[in-house]
């Protein structure tokens, strides 16, 4: 017992909201869809930079920045805002869509072909601590590695520098968070992430340190920045649960397999000490039972054995009788001593067949044991009928089980599919098994993103692990993708096929993933 509790104990903390340390890959991920946005003069066919800042995309084409990076080109058409991703050379232009002078937001759209994976929003609120970090394109970066102007057109990934919260900080003008993640000038209008990656304020300016006191820095909050967006009609991805490490999650699901596993061997114990107990009570009233059983026959044999001497000796009286009777038949019709002869003998018959019957009938000690089996069937509880989803055939509702999930984003809250015991889902897409797990590999053309969603029958758990890649990792992801084609759900051997031939994309898979969300399904009524 005292094992039990405090296993539980261990899994209730584990499950308790906890600020997790950043994660490099989820810092990395999200550095993807931070860009430098550039302001633009032109002098003929000369093209130069005037000044730049940061911005982070909340949809693939809309990018959110400062006001203040963006002013000079609100004020003179002349000037254009171009955009340069941190990977690849997509760099193209964007139009100002909103600009909020107010709180230091602005909202731009790219105009070319560009497209850049979404930054999801933490609306987690009411947080004063936690370690953050400042993504974005500082200058003094820029003129420490000797770049010149025209450098900042090319490609490079944004710098990211961690910090702490060190509060929220409400003014006359807007909602702010202080904090302590560096910042200089051309991270302006950078997203400051948790560490899960999600934003949490839009970096906008710093203290005056007066080359003395301890430098902090503001970021735009969520109260400011949410509102703007659906203003503006953008639909971006907000996520108000708390931030948890993939390390906290295992250990949290360790520790819940340590109590389901206590729990389970203490109710088996309980289960065959109640059988000990059901089977010694058994025992003994079925030893009584069997016990008063013999001598009941062997007492009703004796009975029987004396009624039989008894009528015996009638009928020996009747026999003896008969040899002194009258010869004529009328006489010997009526002779006592025939008719004697006749019952006496009959009875005697009848009392000893039935004590023989009785006697050889007479429950054996191998009684016991049938009765004690008897009993034990009697009451028993029936066997779990087969689960539907167990048996792997049926439409099943799988619900996020948020304590077990790791959510990075804004995922869907259900999951709905058709299942087949082969590993077929909706009648049409094959999964693949592999070391005992039914598992499907998605590689998308757009999102940057592998996912790897995996089924277990017998315990009906739905999950999704989700991988941010980089774009040649991506890249890399695809071409593998690509060598080979799922097999049908009628092939044969259809899933050990498809679990052999995903490997080739699930080796090029980082360790651990950005995302777990995890399901539990049951079969829709």
């Amino acid at each position: 017992m005292t094992r039990i509790l405090s296993a539980l104990l261990a899994l209730c903390a584990l499950a308790l909201p906890l600020t997790a340390r950043a994660d490099p890959a989820d810092i990395d991920a999200a550095a993807r869809g931070v860009v430098r946005v550039v302001i633009i003069g032109t002098d003929g066919d000369e093209v130069y930079p005037i000044s730049h800042g940061t911005g982070f995309a909340v949809s693939p084409t809309k990018i959110v920045t400062n006001a203040h990076v963006v002013r000079e080109a609100a004020q003179d058409d002349t000037l254009r805002i171009g955009i340069v991703p941190s990977e690849g050379d997509d760099a193209t232009y964007a139009r100002i869509l909103s600009v909020s002078p107010r709180n230091d937001l602005a909202l731009i759209e790219i105009t070319g072909a560009l497209r850049l994976p979404p930054l999801t929003l933490s609306a987690n609120g009411n947080r004063d601590s936690g370690q953050v970090t400042s993504v974005g394109y500082p200058m003094n970066v820029d003129r420490a590695q000797g770049l010149e102007i025209d450098d900042i057109f090319n490609s490079q990934p944004p710098v990211k520098s961690p910090g702490f919260i060190s509060g929220a900080r409400p003014s006359r003008q807007f909602d702010s968070i202080l904090h302590t993640a560096p910042i200089a000038r051309g991270n302006s209008g950078g997203p400051l992430l948790d560490g899960c990656g999600r934003v949490l304020g839009v970096n906008s300016f710093g203290a005056d340190s007066g080359n003395a006191d301890a430098e902090f820095f503001f970021a735009v909050s969520m109260r400011e920045l949410i509102p703007f967006l659906r203003a503006n009609d953008v639909a971006a991805r907000i996520n108000e649960l708390p931030c948890r490490s993939l390390d906290d999650l295992d250990a949290a699901e360790r520790a819940r397999m340590t109590a389901e596993q206590e729990q389970a061997r203490s109710e088996l114990a309980a289960r065959n000490q109640q059988e000990r107990e059901k089977r010694e009570r058994a025992q003994l009233e079925a030893e009584l039972e069997v016990q008063a059983e013999r001598e009941n026959a062997m007492l009703f044999t004796l009975l029987l054995l004396a009624l039989g001497a008894g009528a015996g000796v009638i009928a020996w009286q009747g026999w003896q009788q008969r040899q002194t009777a009258p010869a004529s038949p009328e006489e010997a019709a009526s002779n006592i001593g025939e008719r004697k002869l006749m019952i006496g003998g009959t009875i005697a018959t009848v009392a000893l067949v039935a004590a023989l019957a009785l006697w050889f009938t007479r429950p054996g000690l191998d009684a016991i044991d049938r009765k004690v089996a008897a009993a034990m069937a009697d009451g028993a509880e029936e066997p779990d009928a087969p689960d539907t989803q167990a048996s792997g055939n049926g439409t099943l509702t799988c619900t996020l089980d948020i304590s077990r999930s790791r959510v990075t984003g804004a995922p869907d809250e259900t999951v709905e599919f058709d299942w087949n015991e082969g590993g077929c889902v909706n009648g049409r897409t094959q999964y693949g098994l592999a070391a005992g797990d039914w598992s499907r590999v998605f590689v998308p053309n757009q999102d940057a993103a592998v996912s790897i969603n995996t089924y277990d029958p017998d315990s009906g758990t739905f999950r999704t692990d989700r991988y941010l890649l980089g774009r040649n990792d991506m890249s890399a992801a695809r071409a593998a993708r690509g060598k080979y084609t799922p097999p049908s759900c009628d092939s044969e051997n259809a899933g050990s096929k498809l679990g052999d031939l995903q490997g080739a994309v699930t080796s090029l898979l980082p360790p651990a993933p950005n995302e777990r969300l995890v399901y539990k399904c049951e079969v829709k009524e």
